[in-house]
């Protein structure tokens, strides 16, 4: 078995379990969970020590897995994610299906469909969407590589992926951006 397969085989036992993975995304080295898990989700901000009331990015594998998790998703939203010239987490009102604290005080979640071959697989295989927020204490700069990730998170976590360890690319974050249901785009952060 590949280590690729082995990391899918050995994160997905663990989120089934209600536990967290630290992985590479299509941005930063995130921590995950089972993003339906309420559990789960309080782990990751008890790990990041991360106040409550902010919220986490929210990994899907396919634009259509938005109906699922979305009460009103703007009518043209497959072009405009496939528009994206870069890694674009959408802030969206209406969340459906997930655990309390992966969704905003206001009902809006935030979203990115991956590209990321390591996650649209993982994700696809667990069927469930993932937390994804960066690998860091809150506060501290987002880790571009896995050598930035500090030995609490690395500890904090039930599985260490082992997929792209070595890379040395920093990615920035992804994009934020607000998508109102007249289609009108606030950019949060750039």
């Amino acid at each position: 078995m590949s280590d690729f397969e082995n990391d899918i085989t050995a994160s997905l036992r663990v989120l089934h379990e209600g536990g967290l993975i630290l992985y590479p995304t299509d941005t930063v080295w995130g921590i995950g969970c089972d993003a339906t898990n309420e559990e789960a989700v309080k782990d990751v901000f008890a790990l990041k020590q991360r106040d409550e009331r902010k919220s986490m990015v929210i990994l899907l594998a396919d634009v259509r897995d938005l109906l699922k998790h979305i009460a009103h998703p703007h009518p043209d939203i497959a072009n405009i994610i496939n528009g994206f010239d870069r890694p674009t987490t959408v802030i969206y009102d209406g969340a459906l299906g997930l655990a309390p604290s992966a969704v905003h005080e206001d009902g809006s979640v935030a979203i990115r469909i991956v590209q990321d071959e390591f996650c649209r697989h993982l994700i696809k295989r667990f069927r469930k969407p993932l937390v994804s927020t960066s690998a860091n204490i809150s506060g501290e700069p987002a880790p571009g590589v896995f050598a930035d990730i500090s030995p609490v998170i690395r500890r904090g976590v039930n599985y260490v992926v082992q997929h792209r360890q070595q890379d040395t690319e920093r990615k920035p974050p992804s994009r934020i951006i607000k998508i109102h249901q007249d289609g009108r785009m606030d950019i949060i952060r750039e």
